[in-house]
């Protein structure tokens, strides 16, 4: 162990598996990266990628999904895929690619790969399920089972491993949570059977179990073999405390040689990895099974820095952190841990809007604060050969990606900022109950500042003049609200977003928000909440999501009513358009915002075109009549235009002006294309 590894001891003590050890007790959780869907080419980009994090510094790796069978394509579209797939012989050279990339880059971490059987979530029509029960999340209505597709669903498990240990994996993981098929055959709810698989809990396991037990002797004693258990499904009608513990018991008894925690099925109405969920909210039931097992333990979710994660283990609730979008966000957060370089990590915001929202679209996966996440062998970063001095005008998120990674390169750059801090829109939304995770990007960026040497101007306008000598200029002036054509827009009643998230004590107690995008749902949560964030307390988020964490009743909620606090006000969200409110808003996190306000008794209205602002309030046509919302404060949500004013005199008067960011497109707040945008092109200079 280094020396500064002493700040997290637990963390960096060796774990003893008996036939091998791990060397920390940090994993890179599982995650569909898309990779695995783009066959060989997929999988030599995954081997850089995976390599990379092995180098970071972590002591074990999980893939993402592999299906052991065609029934159990996880991806809409790939279901002819071979990549996606481990079931033959010939598909083994694929996985060796990875395997052999990440020895070479650590020989002592632990490479494993998951085994995911999505069942009735398969994107096939070939999906298969205990009972035949259509997830309200597919399409697809799934065949029921019969004994003889169950006995050879549990030989191919057993094939799928013993062909990942012919690749050189050091383990798998049998994924049996989250509603994928092992899970539908654990609750009631999905498993209506009648035979030897239905009925009784101990029919109900027998699956799991056989599943294990058949893997572990595929693939022998020495050969790690992790069984991911639905600790706390977050739904109606799933597991009770005595079952999860009888189902972790057994699992032991077979074989098993690590059990790791998982909190929730894709249909939970609970959100558990969300920015708006508490940090190691879950982790408390990974340590009460803890005690009931004895044999290590993974817990998982919103465990994003390495205070966290020591602290976790301090407290006796595991004996493995997983950490799956830390790894996406700074594959050298293991490393800098360990030389007590923490203010360096790019940590993790948990905003899914380039990873799990990605993966919902079937787009590769990626990282907003890292975009080179999973394009690591195809976006060219290295040291220039002719260092430039660059000037960049805004310290945005593109301003700030640019800058950096410009900087990184060896290139001398001057980044000018016409406020007091750098941080752009993330400085609005690190305000929002639920956001408080950008105050992480913006310590990164001002730690990388320092770090590269970066002159750093605030309060600084600039106009063409002061620009003349540098060798390239780039424009990142971001946005501005755009102000609707509505009669009376300048009435003293009515503040744009900015002046409304800056300061919420100007907002009057009858509030009219127009326009329901991501900003408008933002200023929402922000006047309609009350009392602490529940982002910051596990206690308070239990009551705003109706989470039983001492009892452990059905699912963790059975019976448990959501308890929200709110502010005095009376809020109305109103949308243009004849959509459903909240369709931009992202697949894995829009639904939870549209919950909260939904029980914070927030009134959403769609098909609303603005008359007029005057001392009545703001008049309205809806449903074909005029309407007048007596309210005190109209906030205008209404949408972004480009600051591009500098850039359009700068660039007709000299070459190599570059526009990026919020200044170049405007169709909504975008940090996640303004920061990539900002480090391709830094890459390319």
């Amino acid at each position: 162990m280094s020396q500064t590894a002493n700040k997290y001891p637990l963390t960096f003590e060796p774990l003893d598996l008996g036939f091998t050890q791990l060397k920390n007790r940090i994993m890179m959780g599982s995650m569909h990266t898309g990779l695995e869907d783009m066959g060989e080419a997929g999988y030599q980009k995954m081997a850089t990628y995976f390599a990379e994090r092995a180098a970071g510094g972590v002591g074990m790796i999980m893939t993402g999904g592999i299906a052991p069978n065609p029934e159990s394509i996880a991806t809409a579209g790939f279901e002819d895929c071979d990549s996606s797939m481990l079931y033959r012989e010939d598909q083994v050279g694929m996985h060796r690619l990875v395997t052999d990339a990440v020895k070479a880059a650590d020989s002592e971490c632990k490479m494993c790969m998951q085994i995911l059987h999505p069942g009735a979530l398969a994107a096939t029509l070939n999906a298969v399920s205990p009972s035949g029960i259509r997830s309200r999340i597919s399409p697809v209505t799934p065949r029921e089972m019969t004994e003889e597709d169950i006995e050879r669903t549990i030989a191919d498990f057993a094939n799928c491993a013993k062909l990942a240990q012919q690749a050189g994996y050091d383990g798998v993981e049998i994924i049996g949570s989250a509603g994928y098929l092992i899970s539908t055959f654990l609750v009631e709810k999905t498993n209506k059977r009648t035979d030897q698989w239905g009925g009784s809990y101990a029919n109900r396991m027998r699956l799991p179990i056989e599943v294990m037990k058949r893997v572990r002797e595929a693939v022998g004693e020495e050969f790690i073999v992790v069984y991911r258990i639905a600790a706390m499904e977050m739904m109606e009608d799933g597991s009770s405390w005595d079952e999860v513990v009888t189902l972790g018991k057994e699992i032991e008894k077979v074989g098993a040689t690590i059990i790791s925690t998982h909190f929730t099925w894709h249909e939970s109405p609970v959100p558990t990895i969300a920015t708006r969920v508490p940090r190691a909210a879950f982790a408390s039931v990974t340590g009460r099974l803890r005690k009931e097992l004895n044999i290590p333990m993974i817990t998982s979710n919103r465990i994003n820095t390495p205070e966290i994660a020591e602290d976790v283990l301090n407290k006796g609730w595991a004996d493995i952190v997983s950490m799956g979008r830390p790894m996406l966000a700074d594959p050298e957060f293991v490393n800098k841990a360990a030389t007590a370089r923490e203010d360096e990590i790019n940590t993790c915001i948990g905003c899914n809007q380039a990873c799990l929202d990605h993966t919902f679209q079937g787009k590769r996966v990626s990282c907003l604060v890292n975009p080179r996440a999973c394009y690591e062998s195809e976006i060219e970063f290295s040291p220039t050969d002719k260092v430039k001095q660059i000037a960049v005008v805004g310290a945005g998120p593109a301003g700030l990606s640019f800058a950096i990674a410009a900087a990184q390169r060896g290139h001398k750059v001057t980044l000018f900022e016409a406020s007091g801090e750098i941080g752009g829109h993330f400085n609005l939304a690190k305000i929002i109950p639920g956001k408080e995770e950008f105050h992480e990007t913006i310590r990164y960026y001002n730690r990388q500042i320092e770090l590269h040497n970066v002159e750093l101007r605030l309060n600084t306008r600039v106009n063409s003049e002061d620009l003349k000598d540098f060798d390239e200029v780039v424009i990142a002036t971001g946005i501005k609200p755009r102000i609707p054509g509505i009669d009376g827009i300048d009435h003293s009643n009515v503040f744009n977003y900015q002046e409304a998230i800056l300061h919420p004590e100007r907002i009057g107690k009858r509030v009219a928000i127009v326009g329901a995008g991501g900003i408008g749902f933002d200023v929402a949560e922000l006047l309609s909440h009350a009392g602490v964030s529940a982002s910051l307390d596990v206690d308070v988020f239990a009551r705003e999501w109706g989470i039983d964490f001492n009892n452990h009743p059905r699912g963790g909620v059975q019976g448990v009513t959501p308890q929200v606090e709110t502010s005095d006000r009376e809020l109305y969200l109103l949308q243009r358009k004849d959509t459903r409110v909240g369709k931009t808003l992202g697949k894995s996190t829009g639904w939870a915002h549209k919950i909260s306000l939904n029980r914070k008794g927030v009134n959403m209205m769609i098909g609303v075109q603005y008359e007029k602002v005057d001392d009545q309030g703001l008049h309205i046509l809806h449903q074909d009549e005029i309407k007048v919302l007596e309210v005190d404060s109209v906030v205008i949500c209404a949408g972004q235009e480009s600051d591009n004013e500098l850039y359009n005199t700068v660039s007709s008067q000299r070459d190599n002006v570059h526009l990026i960011g919020g200044a170049e497109l405007a169709t909504e707040v975008d940090a996640k294309r303004a920061i990539d945008q900002g480090f391709r092109l830094a890459a390319s200079i």
